[in-house]
């Protein structure tokens, strides 16, 4: 069995609807006499307090903008009212898109850096900035010498010891102390 709790007109049934002043001073008691209403109303309807005010409020926010030409209906609360069930709806729309997207595009989990990478960052910040950018630009970026000459304004001479340099350091930062290298 349906009880009917709440007419359309914001009361109970049979009850008028509070006066509406259609100068812009009247808002404010308009705001007084019906939020509390449209409230309840949306809480029956969303099942949370919070979703509700914040409905409701979006939908008064909504009326103050067009005041004037809300004020002239017939029953702004229910223009009112109909705002805050669609904002609900829109809300309820994009949550609910929201969590079919998070369903279906999980995201996947990528493992850290692995002590090797991070010993090449950290040996790749020990070098000078000049030997750092070749290094980078010749062996990720696959530029060759002489554009990479071009792009830094200097000789390839000066970009091949760059390299030299810069691979020598590396190379000696990221040699394990407890290899030792034996020459045959």
């Amino acid at each position: 069995m349906m009880v009917r709790l709440l007419g359309p007109d914001l009361g109970p049934p049979g009850q008028a609807p509070p006066p509406v002043p259609t100068d812009g001073s009247g808002f404010d008691e308009f705001y007084a006499a019906n939020f509390h209403q449209l409230t309840l109303q949306l809480y029956a309807y969303t099942a949370d307090v919070g979703q509700a005010q914040d409905a409701v409020q979006e939908a008064f926010s909504r009326a103050w903008a067009r005041w004037s030409r809300v004020a002239s209906y017939d029953n702004p609360a229910a223009w009112v009212r109909r705002v805050a069930l669609n904002v609900a709806k829109s809300r309820w729309r994009r949550l609910r898109a929201a969590r079919a997207h998070a369903h279906f595009h999980r995201e996947q989990v990528v493992e850290g850096p692995g002590p090797d990478r991070v010993a090449l960052a950290r040996a790749l910040a020990d070098l000078p900035e000049t030997h750092r950018r070749a290094i980078v630009l010749f062996h990720v970026a696959d530029m060759p010498v002489d554009e990479i000459a071009k792009q830094e304004g200097v000789s390839s001479g000066t970009v091949k010891s760059w390299l030299h340099r810069g691979r020598k350091t590396l190379a000696a930062a990221l040699t394990d102390p407890g290899t030792e290298r034996t020459d045959a």
